[in-house]
């Protein structure tokens, strides 16, 4: 599931060269409290789970926040011989987009995890609470830093989806665990997406992620993103060793703008 969720948080990672936005610039959003999807993962014609992403307004410590979440779990024969149950959590600044805090407990097929993160902006530092070996260490962050699932959200914000160019790569720092990560985009082309809701125009990239080292051209993964302003993921497919994984948008509600199909 782990895997999933990072496919899911990478399609967003597309926009201009990433400038960290100060702590008083106020960006427009691309999403709102009550956004919510799901998305049904399957091997082959074999469903092997369901994930779900949702936003809500929180507070954080007497910071208004959106509380963003997302939720994994196996389904059929999957389920009976490796069970899934992870949980993903981000809470990031209303305005800005900036992750405070950032919660990784899951299980996979008994191998667990239970990460608290929080983050210092001002000081560039990253407080990892290992809970499950009750660990605690400060880490060094980039600046812009993002975690797993608030990249995916605060990028959705900032993407100009209408100038991209064929060929253009992005690259963002994002921090996991307890290291510091490079991702990278490419944009491949803009394509239109057969989808249970119809057909819908999409944008289309192949993610690269490498820590501390040189990135790869490995074509493994490509995703899709709606080409409007909501820019929601569509669809995600990874080849593996043997046959491929994909991910579909199966349902979704309370987006920030309409939603656009292709009426034929």
């Amino acid at each position: 599931m782990k895997k999933i969720v990072l496919l899911l948080m990478t399609i967003s990672l597309v926009s201009v060269a990433y400038i960290p936005p100060s702590s008083n610039n106020k960006i427009e959003q691309a999403y709102k409290s009550g956004e919510w999807f799901k998305f049904r993962i399957h091997y082959g014609m074999f469903n092997a789970s369901f994930a779900t992403l949702g936003v809500e307004s929180k507070t954080l410590n007497g910071k208004p926040v959106y509380h963003l979440k997302g939720k994994g779990e196996s389904t059929g024969l999957l389920h009976l011989f490796f069970k899934v149950d992870d949980r993903y959590e981000s809470y990031v600044d209303r305005n800005t987009g900036k992750p405070y805090r950032f919660i990784r407990d899951i299980d996979e097929g008994g191998h667990t995890k239970d990460i608290q993160i929080d983050f210092n902006h001002d000081t560039r530092k990253a407080v990892v609470n290992d809970k499950k070996h009750k660990e605690i260490k400060t880490m060094d962050i980039k600046p812009g830093t993002q975690d797993m699932v608030s990249s995916f959200y605060h990028l959705r914000n900032i993407v100009d989806h209408n100038s991209l160019k064929v060929g253009d790569e992005f690259v963002l720092p994002m921090f996991f665990d307890d290291e510091n990560y490079d991702f990278k985009m490419k944009f491949l082309e803009r394509e239109v997406v057969k989808t249970k809701f119809g057909k819908i125009k999409a944008l289309k990239f192949r993610p690269y992620v490498q820590s501390g080292r040189v990135f790869e051209e490995e074509e493994s993964l490509t995703v899709w993103i709606s080409d409007d302003e909501n820019k929601i993921p569509l669809k995600i497919q990874a080849k593996l060793a043997v046959g491929s994984l994909t991910a579909d948008l199966d349902a979704f509600k309370g987006l920030s703008h309409s939603f656009q199909k292709i009426v034929d």
